[in-house]
C-alpha cells in the first residue's frame, strides 16, 4: 500500500498483481516457515545466554543456522509488530501503529487492499497458512487472515482473546470453532496444542503439491496468561524455585516462574516437533525456518523478567523502546545455503523479511507498493554485497508517547514524545554501552540535533493512530 493512503479505512478491495515465476522455477523453491514467538525475550533462550529455561530444540537450530544479534521487532507490542512485519514497513508509515480494541471481538483493521506478506507469497505460488495469533482486524471485516493472503488459518482473530490459553472459541478460516471443553469456565482444551497440531496437518497437507507452501506459526507462548497443562515439562520447574502465587488478570497461578518456564521449553518442543516433520517428510533439505519473537518480555500475569534475565544484556522490557523492549532473537535455517553455526551482527528488523522473501522466491514486489525493507538475503546465503540501513525507525503511543531511531552506533530515545514541555531525549552509544545507560545528549549537540530532526522527518501522521495532534 501506498504510505500515502494510510489516513483512514478503505473498505474496498482492489486488485493487486506481482510478477510470479514459472511453474518449473516454483517447484525449486524454498519451503518458507515462519515461527513468531508472542513476548519472548532477547534472552529468553539458551543460544542467547539464558542459563534456567531449557531449550534444546532452538539449541540445535542455532547450531545448524544462523543467529542473529541485533535483530528488531516492528515495535514493543503486538499489533503494530505485525503489521510492521506483514507490510514490510517501520511504524511512522504502516497503518497499525498501536493496539486499538474494537468490541466485542478483534482489533483495528488493515485496509482491504494493504499489500501483504501474504498476498505477496500466494502471487509468488506458494500455499499460504497462518496458525495463532492474528490480531490485525476483526471478525467480517477487509482485514482477517483468509483476505489477506492466507489461505489457510486457525487460531485467534483476536489478540485480547490470546491472552487465555483456554478459549471458548478459536477460529478456522471465517468459521467460529466452539471449544466445548472450555465453556463455562472449563479449561480442559489447551489452544496452544490445536494451533500447533493444524500447522503440523497443513505442513503434511502441502509437503507433495506441485508448488511450496509459506507457514507462519504465531503461537502466543510465552505471554501472560501463565498457565499450560501440568504435563512432564510443567514438573520439570515445578519445584525448581522458590514461588510466591500471582493472583490477577486472567488467570491465578500458583507457580508463576514455572509456568513461565514451561511455556518457553514448549515452545521449543514445538519448534522441535516442527523440523523433525521436515524432516519425516523429505522435505527438510528444500524448507528455510525463521524463529523470531513479537517484541521484549513482559511483566504481566505474575511474569518475572528479572529473575529469568529475560531481556539479557539490555535495557528495557515490553512497552519500552530501549533495545530490551524492540531487539529480539532471530534464528534462520536452511540447510546447504545457510553455513551452520555462524552468528551476524547485521542491524535487520521485521520490515526486512517481505524484501527477504521477495529476493529468495524470485518474486517482484509490485512497484506502487512501498517498503522500508532492505533483503537480508546476501546475509543468510553469504552472497553478494549486502545493503545497510541509514536508520531504524519506531514509534509507540502508550506512556506520554515513545520514538527512538538508531543510526549505526547510535540510539535516540525520545520520552514523552506527544508533549513538548516534558520531552526527554536520550542518545547512547551501543557499541560501547548496549545496555543504554550513559546518555550522552547534552554532550554531543550537533549529533542530538541531527537525529532528532531526521527523527521527526520519517514519520507520516495518521488519522487512527495520530501522535502529535493528541
Amino acid at each position: 500500500m501506498n504510505k500515502q493512503k494510510i489516513a483512514g479505512i478503505m473498505l474496498c478491495c482492489a486488485p493487486l498483481s506481482a510478477c510470479t515465476t514459472s511453474q518449473e522455477e516454483q517447484t525449486e523453491m524454498p519451503n518458507v516457515i515462519y515461527i513468531l514467538a508472542d513476548d519472548l525475550g532477547y534472552g529468553d533462550i539458551e543460544p542467547y545466554g539464558q542459563e534456567i529455561i531449557k531449550t534444546p530444540h532452538l539449541n540445535t537450530m542455532a547450531s545448524e543456522g544462523m543467529l542473529f544479534t541485533q535483530h528488531y521487532a516492528g515495535s514493543t507490542v503486538s499489533a503494530p509488530s505485525r503489521s510492521s512485519l506483514m507490510t514490510g514497513m517501520h511504524t511512522g508509515h504502516t497503518q497499525i501503529r498501536g493496539n486499538k480494541e474494537i468490541a466485542p471481538e478483534g482489533q483495528q483493521p488493515m485496509e482491504g487492499d494493504t499489500y501483504t506478506i501474504g498476498k505477496m507469497m500466494k502471487d509468488a505460488g506458494y500455499a499460504t497458512g497462518l496458525f495463532g495469533k492474528w490480531g490485525l482486524g476483526c471478525p467480517e471485516s477487509p482485514s482477517i487472515p483468509n483476505k489477506m493472503g492466507f489461505e489457510e488459518f486457525y487460531g485467534y482473530n483476536c489478540q485480547r482473546q490470546a491472552h487465555t490459553y483456554y478459549p471458548e472459541h478459536l477460529w478456522k478460516n471465517e468459521e467460529m470453532v466452539i471449544l466445548e471443553g472450555n465453556q463455562n469456565g472449563e479449561r480442559n482444551t489447551y489452544s496452544q496444542e490445536l494451533i500447533h497440531q493444524e500447522a503440523l496437518q497443513f505442513i503434511r497437507n502441502n509437503k507433495d503439491k506441485d508448488k511450496p507452501f509459506f507457514a507462519m506459526l504465531t503461537y502466543t507462548l510465552p505471554h501472560a496468561e501463565l498457565n499450560l497443562p501440568h504435563d512432564s515439562i510443567y514438573h520439570i520447574y515445578e519445584d525448581m524455585f522458590e514461588e510466591t502465587p500471582y493472583s490477577g488478570g486472567y488467570h491465578d497461578s500458583e507457580k508463576p516462574r514455572a509456568s513461565f518456564a514451561a511455556m518457553v521449553s514448549l515452545l521449543d518442543k514445538y519448534v522441535g516437533e516442527v523440523r523433525q516433520e521436515l524432516k519425516h517428510l523429505g522435505i527438510d533439505d528444500n524448507t528455510i525456518v525463521i524463529f523470531t519473537s513479537d517484541n521484549g518480555p513482559h511483566m504481566e500475569g505474575g511474569a518475572d523478567p528479572e529473575f529469568f534475565n529475560s531481556n539479557g544484556p539490555l535495557r528495557g522490557f515490553k512497552r519500552d523502546l530501549y533495545e530490551g523492549g524492540v531487539r529480539v532473537p532471530m534464528i534462520v535455517r536452511y540447510p546447504n545455503h545457510i553455513q551452520a553455526g555462524t552468528t551476524s551482527n547485521h542491524i535487520s528488523a521485521f520490515w526486512d523479511i517481505m524484501p527477504t522473501l521477495a529476493e529468495l522466491t524470485k518474486t517482484e514486489i509490485p512497484a506502487d507498493e512501498d517498503t522500508d525493507g532492505i533483503s537480508l538475503l546476501p546475509t543468510l546465503l553469504n552472497k553478494g554485497k549486502q545493503k545497510e540501513h541509514e536508520y531504524l525507525y519506531w514509534e509507540f503511543h502508550e506512556g506520554g508517547g515513545r520514538l527512538a531511531l538508531r543510526q549505526g552506533v547510535w540510539k535516540m530515545v525520545v520520552l514523552n514524545a506527544k508533549s513538548k514541555d516534558k520531552e526527554k531525549v536520550e542518545l547512547y552509544n551501543l557499541s560501547n554501552d548496549e545496555g543504554e545507560t550513559n546518555n550522552l545528549a547534552e554532550g554531543n549537540p550537533e549529533r542530538t540535533k541531527a537525529m532528532y530532526e531526521k527523527m521527526k522527518s520519517l514519520r507520516i501522521e495518521s488519522d487512527i493512530f495520530p501522535f502529535y495532534s493528541n
